[in-house]
């Protein structure tokens, strides 16, 4: 029996599906790299914004009139699962992955199966397919601390439950002996990890670079408050040889009023610091950001305010959304931006971005490389220690090799570079 994994959305619904591939296989199953050849489909779903939603519903229809079998997993029908769209679907929900097997087999029968339970899940070290053979995605915790008045997704993930250190060392050992080059760590907030349990996000880091190994760590978003709470631990620990010199710091907004709307848990101010903090003590290290532009209320001052704060940091990285209010949040009972006010904002910032943002600091750079990704057109992508993406044109290199090179051509969005 033949499946294809469709997946929507974040690093941790990534981890998610190569958790479930790799159950299905145990089972006997056969993963297919398209629909057509597919006799069942299975769907991990996000619910973070409405694009990947709407995307997920339109494929859905797809497949059901293409008579394939079909389950949804992830966030969607966790988080609404009333939907009229999922009737007469079989669906898993984000903390019983471990049971896709079962749903899988009862569908192929024709039945209907609905396993959204809110149960503690054993999620780690369990089988899997990794989607890239060097990188290893592990979770840290489901569901957060949070309360965003504009998120849906922790309707779906629920209040933070911090997976066992011990289990999170042992995925993580076993996946350095297995020749891994970089290990993701993932979760809706990692900040708050060990929160509930009596630990920290720095115990458990301390931890897991105490293993030896030729690999780097790449920390998942992290936000202000716990990244202020822990800074000067964190500061050290990113000076660690095996950890990327990348920061994931979602300020949101540049606007104190807009992020009280918002129920985010720290000022701007808090934000800045933590910035400027890690970039006195590491100067390279890459920092990157979220921002939504047309949050309900935001005024002409408030948007000055974001724009203000993008050109002094000149932040390389920033995620910038469009603000769509999700059904069921606060914020979607708030008083909405016009559509056009807030392409035009979002039009300002990238036009900003272009601007401020053209990486010459990294001209001439040398250095040694993860090769991690196959490029276009004959070209192999990696990372440097800094979590640069580097381009390297007509070579034959295979995905985990680290090689040295010079960066010979810079843009916004990436480095290119020749062998050294």
């Amino acid at each position: 029996m033949r499946i294809f994994i469709r997946t929507f959305g974040c690093t941790l619904n990534q981890s998610d599906s190569e958790v479930m591939a790799g159950l299905l296989v145990r089972a006997g199953y056969e993963l297919v790299s398209n629909l057509a050849e597919a006799d069942l489909v299975l769907f991990n779903t996000c619910t973070v914004k409405d694009n990947p939603e709407k995307r997920f519903f339109s494929e859905l229809k797809k497949a059901r009139l293409l008579g394939k079998r079909v389950v949804v997993a992830g966030c969607v029908p966790q988080a609404d699962p009333g939907n009229e769209l999922l009737r007469g679907v079989s669906v898993v929900g984000v903390r019983n992955i471990h049971r896709v097997v079962e749903v899988v087999e009862k569908a192929m029968r024709g039945g209907v199966v609905r396993m959204l339970g809110f149960n503690n899940n054993p999620r780690l070290c369990l089988p899997k397919i990794r989607r890239n053979p060097v990188v290893e995605i592990i979770p840290l915790s489901m569901g957060c601390l949070g309360e965003c008045s504009y998120c849906k997704t922790r309707f779906a993930r629920g209040r933070l439950m911090s997976y066992d250190s011990r289990a999170i060392k042992k995925q993580f050992e076993l996946a350095v002996k297995q020749g891994v080059r970089e290990v993701w760590l993932t979760s809706q907030d990692s900040g708050a990890y060990g929160k509930d349990v009596g630990s920290s996000l720095p115990v458990l880091l301390k931890e897991l670079l105490s293993v030896e190994g030729d690999y780097k760590v790449r920390l998942g978003m992290l936000n202000p408050e716990h990244a202020l709470e822990y800074l000067d631990d964190l500061i050290e620990i990113y000076k660690h040889p095996n950890m990327f010199k990348f920061v994931h710091l979602p300020v949101q907004s540049g606007s104190n009023r807009i992020l009280r709307l918002m129920k985010r848990k720290y000022l701007v101010e808090d934000f800045v610091w933590v910035v400027k903090s890690f970039r006195r003590a590491i100067p390279r290290i890459t920092i990157a950001t979220d921002i939504i532009c047309g949050f309900p209320g935001e005024t002409e001052e408030d948007f000055e305010m974001t724009y203000k704060l993008l050109e002094e940091l000149r932040i390389p990285v920033v995620n910038l959304t469009k603000f769509c209010a999700r059904p069921g949040t606060p914020a979607k009972r708030m008083k909405q931006l016009d559509t056009r006010i807030i392409k035009e904002r979002s039009k300002i910032l990238v036009a900003l971005q272009s601007r401020i943002i053209d990486n010459k600091e990294w001209l001439g750079w040398e250095g040694s490389i993860i090769i991690d990704e196959v490029g276009k057109q004959n070209s192999v992508i990696g990372r440097n220690d800094y979590y640069k993406p580097v381009v390297i044109r007509n070579a034959k290199l295979s995905i985990g090799s680290v090689v040295s090179v010079r960066v010979i051509r810079v843009m916004q969005n990436y480095l290119e570079a020749v062998l050294v």
